[in-house]
């Protein structure tokens, strides 16, 4: 039993390596692509950037919920946070493949401030795909003493995404083309 699950995880663990270096690519190449002859998606940054803000408390509401030995609830709201996180990046790929990118157009001390921010956010995405797809896959199998150490790392990386995916909106949100 032991082996068989060991071997699920390492198949696992496979593709979350070729999804968690995928993933990161194809965005990079798709900014690239401009799609001709189409209106530009503006409505979607407010849209996805409450996403993020629904990420964030949800992933709070999760781990209030295992904590209160609600596993369901707790299953639920992080399947729940992984099918947003896919929504937001369909959004932010469309957006971006018909838009063009919004400088920010702040000075001074508050735009050190929205690139460290930016910046932070966009490397710890990356790095998050991995955390989040490992996390899942050590309870998906079973593995919950696992789960919780990883989930330690994965958590607060995860709320300082969503969380600073709403302050980056908010940030350059004056300066998006009407």
């Amino acid at each position: 039993m032991e082996n068989n699950i060991a071997l699920k995880e390492k198949k696992f663990n496979r593709m979350i390596t070729v999804v968690s270096v995928v993933i990161p690519i194809v965005v990079a190449l798709l900014f690239g692509i401009k799609i001709p002859n189409v209106e530009p998606l503006s409505i979607l940054p407010p849209i996805y950037a409450t996403i993020n803000g629904l990420t964030a408390v949800l992933l709070v509401v999760a781990v209030w919920a295992i904590k209160n030995q609600r596993q369901v609830l707790h299953q639920n709201l992080m399947t729940i946070n992984i099918g947003l996180s896919l929504i937001f990046l369909v959004m932010y790929i469309l957006y971006h493949m018909t838009s063009d990118s919004t400088p920010y157009g702040g000075e001074g001390f508050v735009s050190y401030v929205y690139y460290f921010i930016l910046i932070t956010h966009i490397v710890l995405s990356i790095a998050l795909i991995p955390l989040v797809l490992r996390t899942y896959a050590k309870a998906y199998l079973g593995r919950f003493e696992d789960h919780r150490v990883l989930a330690r790392y994965t958590f607060p990386i995860w709320l300082y995404v969503a969380v600073t995916g709403v302050v980056v909106y908010l940030m350059i949100s004056p300066y998006y083309a009407s």
